[in-house]
């Protein structure tokens, strides 16, 4: 059995952060591997921990969930940033509200009311190298400003670009696109280079913003 995905849980309410550490546990696949309740301890127990996906909320004490992410993806001290995939869960239901920390580098968001096992699902799909953007918040990126150039990338760069602005994972678009798995990801990380974003978060919404995600 391949090793659980380590979570982080997030957020500043002890009874939330216990709800979601019971349930975690409970799935043979997932192990809660520590706990934070504001910004500043977010980062310090994931640098702790080092965990594959941190479960964060939007709305702290002290710092929100943007800047969280901001100080996860930024080196400090001479560490590196965190390379945790981050999935918010936040009870702001309008998706303009998400839209900052998309931005800023998570792989996607859920909702408070999501049924357990819907939650268990995303954390799954984030590991994995998913992004699970809402249609609404994809398309609020779309209506914004387009990158002011785009970057030169190759015809099969642009293939497995739009490829992961779709949400799919490398082996998925290796599977697609009838490549090696090696291959895709050296084209990944061509792509980030060139467009100078850190994950393929940040790659995606360039996608999106640039049209790419709905190219044939």
């Amino acid at each position: 059995m391949p090793d659980p995905i380590r979570v982080l849980v997030v957020d500043d309410h002890p009874v939330v952060r216990q709800g979601l550490r019971t349930f975690l546990d409970l799935q043979d696949d997932i192990a809660v591997v520590g706990e934070a309740g504001d910004s500043a301890s977010c980062v310090a127990e994931a640098r702790r921990t080092d965990p594959d996906v941190i479960l964060l909320d939007l709305r702290m004490p002290g710092g929100d969930g943007v800047e969280a992410l901001r100080a996860l993806r930024s080196p400090a001290g001479g560490a590196p940033p965190v390379g945790a995939r981050v999935l918010v869960i936040t009870s702001f239901t309008d998706p303009s509200a998400v839209l900052p920390a998309v931005r800023a580098g998570a792989a996607g968001y859920v909702y408070k009311d999501v049924d357990p096992p819907a939650l268990a699902a995303a954390i799954r799909a984030v590991h994995a190298g998913h992004v699970l953007l809402h249609p609404d918040v994809a398309r609020m990126l779309a209506d914004g400003p387009a990158p002011a150039e785009a970057a030169h990338l190759t015809a099969r760069e642009r293939e497995v670009l739009a490829e992961v602005a779709r949400g799919r994972s490398n082996r998925e678009i290796a599977r697609t696109l009838g490549l090696a798995e090696k291959t895709v990801k050296t084209h990944v990380s061509a792509i980030l280079t060139k467009l100078g974003v850190q994950d393929r978060t940040q790659a995606a919404l360039y996608a999106v913003r640039s049209g790419l995600d709905t190219a044939s």
